[in-house]
């Protein structure tokens, strides 16, 4: 289930995909729900680009350590790569 950042407080959570598409975000989000997996997402900018370099704007997904294993899993039979930072 989506948590609020209240969720994460005093806690260390893992970065586990960014969404460059708001397409993208929203699959992934029903797909955590459907699972019931505890997430946390929120904007922020990242630097993309190849050929026209800039900073752009995604969603960032987190999960607290202990649900890292599973969502990775949900994440990789979905079609989803998991971040690798």
């Amino acid at each position: 289930m989506k948590q609020e950042a209240a969720f994460f407080d005093g806690k260390e959570a893992v970065l586990i995909y960014i969404a460059k598409r708001l397409r993208d975000a929203l699959k992934l989000e029903r797909i955590f729900a459907d699972a019931g997996l505890d997430y946390g997402v929120e904007a922020d900018d990242y630097r993309g680009g190849i050929i026209f370099h800039g900073v752009r704007t995604g969603a960032f997904f987190y999960v607290l350590p202990e649900s890292l294993a599973a969502a990775h899993e949900i994440m990789r039979r979905n079609g989803y790569k998991p971040y690798a930072g």
